[in-house]
């Protein structure tokens, strides 16, 4: 080795794997995407996230390049999630994959089940 570091990076199909396979990282970039970036506004918003998983799951989008975390020097601590530019282009990947299953749906006649409930509704509200 030249005692040069190189940056691990992370193929764009093992994101897609992470993320659709994730039962929780849906649900998140689609509050994100709607405007729900505090952690603790996610957490009440999704029955079942604990904070844990949840802070799983935002790490690993962080460290793919899909979200952006924003740490405020205020008391208490303030945090906050944005999508990158690349978040942004990788949800259209996803609602493409979603688009993709309902021509599949309509072409067998029959209805499956998505990976996710939400996969598809990323670009539009959440489910109530």
């Amino acid at each position: 080795m030249n005692g040069k570091q190189t940056k691990k990076t992370t193929s764009a199909a093992a994101m897609v794997e992470y993320i659709v396979g994730c039962k929780w990282s849906m649900q998140i970039l689609t509050l994100i995407n709607q405007g729900v970036d505090r952690p603790g506004a996610m957490t009440r918003s999704v029955d079942g996230l604990t904070t844990k998983v949840q802070n799983d799951c935002l790490s690993k989008m962080v460290s793919f390049g899909i979200l952006e975390k924003f740490s405020y020097p205020e008391v208490p601590p303030r945090v906050e999630y944005k999508l990158t530019n690349f978040g942004r282009r990788f949800i259209t990947i996803l609602d493409a994959i979603a688009e993709l299953q309902r021509e599949i749906d309509v072409d067998c006649g029959s209805i499956t089940t998505p990976m996710h409930p939400t996969v598809s509704r990323l670009s539009v509200e959440i489910e109530k």
